[in-house]
């Protein structure tokens, strides 16, 4: 398979969410894909955008193309399930694919996995895409965020995303240095799109963002094992920080950043007193709780995986925003 194409004539956050695309290989009884159909291409919060990129594209924000490949050597399915509980009047699709005259022990076959935490938990980071056995490659993914407001307008996205492979258990093979970064920009997101990174919404009234990194020109190639996380930190002044502990809003202070200085004052059972007189007043990072989703995109050698079925509808529509 190399190209799908999907209009539906009710593009609500709400159906976005209820509907499933489910994809299975060589006659599989498990679905490698089981994903939200908004999310799968290539933007969360249950929204549309107009955008193109190397995997997907919306042209004029009405319809949804993929340009994945999508190996198959038996079989292939492809079911767009409704559990929304109303009539979706109208869906037109194209799926394009070349039949070859054999299979490439090379082939990879495509997965991908949604998930989403309404509130994560302190000090513990976000799973984008959790273990996966096998030999295989993380194509990228794409992550949303409604930034909890408890934090009033203080930055969200200094968590670092890791990347764990091949027995890498304790510290990642690959690390990052804050949200922005690893989408290729840099001092907070912006509204933009390119072929492998973008922020697609950048609401800072809403407390929402969207955004994607594909590994495409820096591939990410995994022998045994994959995991890939993100850290759930934010920043602000320390006097904000301060005010944010007097009213008893939950965080942990990790670091405080005086040029060219670094101080770490995590503690993980017991909260810093950033009164502290030998602590600057300066920029300080904490770990916070957001509702945060995100959707990867990976290749197995296997037509099946052993991740955890799709979440249920009651948690895909929570507190969804027009």
């Amino acid at each position: 398979i190399n190209r799908m194409w999907v209009t539906i004539s009710d593009r609500s956050p709400s159906m976005l969410r209820s509907l499933v695309l489910k994809m299975y290989w060589d006659d599989e009884a498990a679905p490698a894909v089981s994903v939200p159909f908004g999310d799968f291409f290539g933007i969360g919060l249950g929204k549309t955008a107009v955008y193109e990129n190397a995997l997907f594209a919306n042209p004029e924000g009405r319809s949804f193309n993929s340009f994945i490949q999508m190996p198959f050597k038996t079989a292939a399915r492809i079911e767009l399930v409704n559990e929304s509980g109303t009539d979706l009047p109208m869906v037109f699709y194209d799926i394009d694919l070349q039949l070859l005259k054999s299979w490439d022990e090379d082939f990879l076959y495509f997965h991908s996995y949604w998930h989403r935490d309404t509130a994560t938990v302190l000090a513990q980071d976000f799973e984008i895409m959790p273990p996966v056995k096998g030999k295989g490659r993380f194509l990228g993914s794409n992550i949303s965020i409604n930034a909890n407001p408890d934090y009033k307008d203080c930055w969200w996205g200094e968590g670092e995303v890791k990347i764990y492979l091949d027995g890498d258990t304790q510290y990642p093979t690959l690390v990052g240095s804050g949200t922005e970064d690893y989408i290729g920009t840099a001092w907070g997101q912006g509204q933009y799109f390119t072929k492998t990174t973008g922020c697609l919404i950048a609401d800072s009234k809403n407390l929402q963002w969207a955004f994607y990194r594909y590994h495409i020109s820096d591939p990410v190639y995994f022998k045994s094992d994959c995991k890939v996380t993100i850290q759930q930190i934010g920043g602000n002044t320390k006097d904000i920080v301060i005010g944010l502990q007097k009213n008893n809003v939950d965080l942990i202070p990790v670091t405080v950043h005086e040029a060219p200085r670094m101080i770490r004052i995590y503690k993980k059972d017991s909260t810093v007193n950033l009164r502290d007189s030998s602590l600057p007043n300066a920029w300080t990072n904490f770990y916070r709780s957001d509702d945060l989703a995100a959707t990867s995109y990976f290749y197995l050698d296997s037509p099946k995986s052993d991740l955890p079925d799709l979440q249920p509808l009651k948690i895909r529509t929570f507190n969804l925003r027009k």
